[in-house]
C-alpha cells in the first residue's frame, strides 16, 4: 500500500501544550514517562485512558470503568466525557494528562488522520505513555497506516494492537461488539481483560494490520447487504407488499441477516439516527477499494456500494444511520417517502 500521509485532523494535538493537573510540577511529566512498566499481562484491574468518547467510545469507557477498571477519558469535545464522569470515571483535560499513568490506552477516533495525530502528536500518546504502555486501537483506519504506527510503538517501547470493531452503537452499549484483532499473540492475550468487557466476538486474525484488513471486508459485506435490503424494500413497497410481513418472512430464510434484523425497520420507519453515519462508512469502503486495488483484487460489488455511499453523502445525508443509503435507492427509483 501507498505510505501514508495523513495530514491534520480535528484531533490534532501538534500545536497544543501538554496540560497538567493543578499541583502537578512541569517536572513530573518525565518521570511517569520512564517509570518502569510490565511488558506481560496488565493488572487485572488497571488504570485505562480512553481518547474518543464519541457514539461508540462513551457507552465502552463506561462499561470498562463499571467492570472495575479505573477509566481517564479525553474527547476534544469536553462535555461528552459526562457519562463517564457519571459512571465514576475520570476526565482529563488532554491526551498527556490521561496517559501519564495509564497501563493501557484505548483509542476509538474516527479516521487514519486522527489516530496518528492522537498517537504521535506532541501532547499525543507515544509521548507521554511510560514503556511497555499496550495501547489498543479500536478505530477503524487503513491497515498500512496501522503497521507503520505499530513498528512506531515499538521502537519507542510500546505495544500497540489495531482492534477495530463491528456491532455499531448498540453493540457498544450492550457491550456485544464483534472485534478482530491484529498484533503479537502476546498482546493480545494481555489485552483479553480489556477487550472481553466491551466485546462478545474477540478473535486475533494476525499481524499488525490484519485486524483492521478483517475490518475492510467487513464493512464491504455490511454495506452491500444495507444496499440490497434497501432494494428490496423499495422493490416491494412498489407493489404494495406488507413490508413488515415481508421482512419477518425474509428474516426466517436464507436472506436473513444481521443487517435485516438491526436495519430493515429503521428504513419502513425511514428513522435514520445515527448509530453508525454513511460519512464513515463511506470512508471505510475508501479503505476496502484502495486496499483490494492494492492487492490486485476485483471488488466489483464493493466499488457499486462506495459509489452509492458516496452519492448518499454528497446528498447531505453524511450524518444519517448507514441504513439511511435507503433513502438514495428511494431517490434512484424516483419515488420519495
Amino acid at each position: 500500500m501507498p505510505a501514508a500521509t495523513p495530514g491534520r485532523s480535528a484531533w490534532s494535538t501538534r500545536a497544543r501544550t501538554p496540560t497538567r493537573s493543578a499541583g502537578c510540577p512541569a517536572s513530573s511529566a518525565p518521570e511517569r514517562a520512564t517509570r518502569p512498566r510490565t511488558t506481560g499481562r496488565i493488572p487485572e484491574m488497571s488504570t485505562i485512558a480512553f481518547i474518543g468518547l464519541g457514539i461508540m467510545g462513551s457507552p465502552m469507557a463506561v462499561h470498562l470503568q463499571q467492570a472495575g477498571h479505573a477509566v481517564v477519558g479525553f474527547n476534544r469535545t469536553p462535555e461528552k466525557t459526562g457519562p463517564l464522569v457519571e459512571a465514576g470515571g475520570t476526565a482529563a483535560s488532554s491526551i498527556a494528562e490521561a496517559v501519564a499513568d495509564a497501563d493501557v490506552v484505548a483509542v476509538m477516533v474516527p479516521d487514519s488522520p486522527d489516530v496518528v495525530d492522537v498517537l504521535t502528536g506532541a501532547d499525543g500518546v507515544f509521548a507521554g505513555a511510560g514503556p511497555g504502555t499496550l495501547i489498543i486501537d479500536f478505530s477503524t483506519i487503513r491497515p498500512d497506516v496501522t503497521a507503520e504506527l505499530a513498528e512506531q510503538a515499538r521502537e519507542k517501547g510500546l505495544r500497540l494492537l489495531d482492534a477495530p470493531v463491528s456491532g455499531g452503537e448498540a453493540g457498544a452499549k450492550n457491550a456485544a461488539l464483534s472485534i478482530m484483532v491484529g498484533g503479537s499473540a502476546e498482546d493480545f492475550a494481555a489485552a483479553r481483560p480489556v477487550l472481553d468487557v466491551v466485546g462478545r466476538t474477540v478473535v486475533h486474525v494476525g499481524p499488525s494490520g490484519s485486524g483492521q484488513t478483517v475490518k475492510a471486508a467487513n464493512q464491504l459485506m455490511v454495506a452491500g447487504n444495507i444496499a440490497l435490503l434497501a432494494e428490496a424494500i423499495v422493490f416491494l413497497e412498489a407493489y404494495g407488499v406488507d413490508t413488515s410481513a415481508a421482512v419477518e418472512v425474509l428474516g426466517g430464510g436464507l436472506a436473513g441477516s444481521a443487517v435485516l434484523n438491526q436495519k430493515a425497520q429503521k428504513m419502513l420507519d425511514r428513522s435514520f439516527e445515527p448509530g453508525f453515519r454513511i460519512e464513515l462508512h463511506h470512508k471505510d469502503l475508501g479503505i476496502l477499494t484502495s486496499a483490494a486495488r492494492e492487492a490486485g483484487v476485483v471488488a466489483p460489488v464493493g466499488a457499486l456500494v462506495a459509489q452509492l455511499m458516496a452519492s448518499a453523502k454528497a446528498s447531505g445525508d453524511a450524518g444519517l444511520d448507514h441504513s439511511g443509503l435507503f433513502s438514495t435507492i428511494e431517490r434512484l427509483s424516483g419515488r420519495t417517502s
